[in-house]
């Protein structure tokens, strides 16, 4: 029996590695034909351009300045902005039907009260599903209030809930076209990415300019941000509708729109809500970040205590917004798995008469409330913890921020990581030649992509130069490099430990459920309080904001490695650091890959909201052209942070052409 097993995974490990070596030369051989017709190309064209264009940094002949156009645009809007009849008739009444809705939702929340509100909450989460998300979502509402938050809450939520509903009927809409026409999906597929790469701070100033400082400009801000996972998930899940289904209602005479009722909408229904959790996160997500421009609510609060480095105000208006994320994300998340509790709990007791059960708490629960005067949170209420964490973050800095013996304190190494790591990123690729850039970046990109996706890449980075912010850029660029680098060598450790130990997964499972459904604006908070303002805590926001997604693709990516190759690496003797090596991490490429995709999509996403803490560079540029209402600034900024995000995309994700061919090859 032993003989035979070994023989097995002998065979199984002799199969299983000629695919890899099949691969890997595969790989070498298109990797090199590509890097001789490149290094062909580059021959011919790097002495022309010396030539004519010589120098390091990028050609001042090369640049457009686009301050004078943008500029006349913003006057124009400026002054036609109340009497133009597009503004008067058309952006006119879509900025007072956001303000009606918005006020209508946020005047129901103040009627329902405070204990409407939280039962509310609760009951919902207890029918979607079960009693203990029931209690969680009970207590961060009474938390809320304990805080002393509740209006300010409400307030996010009334903008929310008109936001929300906005996106997901919009992403709806695209997402249904998009998954029953190819041509469409062709044409919106290139747009969803540009919204998807471009920060979200870069959305606000046009928005701005058109509808002025206010809760108009917030929401849809909010809108165009939040809309794109919606349609996504909408078209992925009835593009890839079961093909066996769908063949069948067809031959049963099903009309088009029958079809799509009663086959496509309901297969798709794990993507389309999943979608709604995507958006309600990123709308929660961009409602905070939207304070800047009038949204009102926590954002606000955090908003006003991160200016004047008040850490215990900011986490008092912070604690509420992580507390809405994980009741929205815990919320949406059990209604789209289908589990015991959500869905066939929900079937056996009769779904409708649940709900309706849910209906008669909440109005009795209000009916009292309003009987007795208790609308809103009572003011004797509340726990102020500003001062008690002002105080401990006063004993941080005076005993951790510098000083400390031996290890030194954060201060320390913030100076340390800028000194040692961001400058010398910073000054290097600042040195190099601007042509030897675009070399470098169409070799990475060939390197795990196709011509198109060189092309692709080097366009995007020229353009950066061609805007006229190439010195900027690759600031921001240095520090997204650094915080990617960081990002990768925790999260993969990280995902490597959770992948191998069941305990340590079970430890990790619940730090990055919080970590990853916290909003952008709060990571800022404590490395504000640890380490001050700089380019140090901007990278240190980043790795925090990024490092979830990283350990949970680099942990699926390890534990979906084809078990009979596991077998037979352990057959022929194999350890567990040689199977790790040699077979886990190889066969786990993609997924990994994929991480370092994401990685960098996300770092970029926190590193440009750094510029609110000293970030500078591009970051920098688009906050400055907020505040000031300088569209030539915070745009050009705005479109080169874009550019800079496709190029990383593209170096860093492979083409599923290009996956397919190699494996055909192999």
């Amino acid at each position: 029996m032993a003989t035979a097993a070994a023989s097995s995974g002998s065979g199984s490990g002799s199969a299983s590695a000629a695919p890899g070596r099949g691969l890997s030369a595969a790989l070498t051989r298109r990797g090199l034909g590509k890097a001789l017709l490149l290094a062909a190309f580059a021959a011919v064209l790097v002495p022309l351009a010396l030539t004519r264009w010589p120098g390091t940094p990028w050609p001042a002949a090369l640049t457009v300045d686009l301050t004078g156009p943008l500029g006349s645009a913003s006057d124009w809007i400026i002054d036609n902005r109340d009497s133009h009849p597009l503004f008067l008739y058309f952006f006119g009444y879509i900025s007072n039907g956001v303000v009606l809705s918005v006020r209508g939702v946020y005047l129901l929340l103040l009627g329902i009260g405070w204990a409407g509100v939280t039962a509310l909450a609760g009951l919902i989460a207890w029918r979607v599903a079960g009693v203990r998300l029931a209690l969680t979502a009970a207590l961060s509402f009474a938390v809320c209030g304990l805080l002393g938050m509740w209006v300010p809450t409400m307030q996010t939520l009334a903008l929310m809930v008109v936001a929300v509903t906005v996106s997901v009927a919009l992403g709806a809409l695209l997402g249904l076209a998009a998954g029953l026409s190819d041509r469409l999906y062709r044409a919106l597929r290139p747009l969803l990415d540009t919204m998807q790469v471009l920060p979200a701070f870069a959305y606000l100033l046009p928005v701005v300019l058109i509808f002025g400082i206010g809760v108009p400009a917030a929401v849809l801000a909010t809108v165009v941000y939040a809309a794109p996972p919606m349609a996504r998930l909408t078209a992925l899940g009835l593009r890839d509708a079961d093909g066996g289904v769908m063949e069948a209602v067809a031959s049963l005479g099903a009309t088009g729109r029958q079809r799509l009722l009663t086959a496509r909408l309901p297969l798709a229904r794990k993507e389309l809500l999943l979608g709604l959790n995507q958006t309600i996160m990123m709308a929660l997500s961009m409602a905070v970040i939207a304070s800047v421009i009038g949204a009102g609510g926590l954002g606000d609060r955090v908003y006003q205590a991160l200016a004047s480095v008040d850490v215990g105000a900011a986490l008092a208006a912070g604690l509420p917004i992580v507390l809405l994320a994980v009741v929205l994300d815990r919320t949406t998340a059990a209604a789209g798995s289908g589990t015991a509790a959500g869905k066939d709990a929900a079937a056996r007791r009769g779904g409708w008469l649940r709900w309706g059960a849910v209906a008669l708490a909440t109005a009795a629960v209000v009916a009292v409330g309003r009987l007795a005067d208790r609308l809103t949170w009572p003011e004797g209420w509340t726990v102020p913890i500003a001062d008690p964490v002002n105080t401990a973050v006063g004993w941080m800095t005076d005993h951790l921020y510098s000083g400390v013996p031996v290890v030194g304190g954060t201060a320390d190494w913030a100076g340390h990581f800028t000194t040692w790591i961001l400058d010398p990123v910073r000054g290097g690729l600042q040195a190099l030649p601007w042509w030897s850039l675009l070399l470098i970046v169409a070799a990475l990109a060939l390197l795990i992509g196709t011509w198109q996706t060189a092309l692709t890449a080097v366009l995007a980075l020229a353009a950066i130069g061609v805007l006229g912010v190439w010195k900027p850029s690759l600031d921001t660029l240095s520090q997204v490099l650094a915080a990617v680098a960081v990002t990768l060598v925790i999260g993969f450790a990280a995902g490597i430990a959770a992948a191998r130990s069941t305990r340590v997964e079970a430890v990790l499972r619940p730090l990055l459920d919080v970590f990853q459904t916290l909003p952008q604006f709060v990571y800022l908070i404590p490395v504000v309080a640890l380490f001050g303002v700089g380019r140090a805590p901007a990278v240190a926001a980043a790795v925090v904001y990024a490092l979830p997604a990283v350990v949970r693709i680099t942990t699926q990516g390890l534990r979906q490695v084809d078990p009979a190759a596991m077998e037979a690496s352990r057959s022929l003797g194999a350890t567990g650091t040689q199977q790790l090596r040699k077979v886990q991490l190889p066969l786990a490429g993609p997924a990994l890959r994929l991480a370092l995709n994401q990685g960098v999509v996300l770092v970029l996403a926190v590193v440009i909201i750094g510029g609110l803490v000293g970030g500078g560079a591009l970051g920098y540029d688009v906050v400055f052209g907020l505040a000031q209402g300088d569209l030539a600034t915070g745009l050009v900024a705005g479109a080169a942070i874009v550019c800079l995000g496709l190029m990383l995309d593209r170096v860093t994700q492979p083409t599923e052409r290009r996956q397919a061919r190699t494996r055909k090859e192999a």
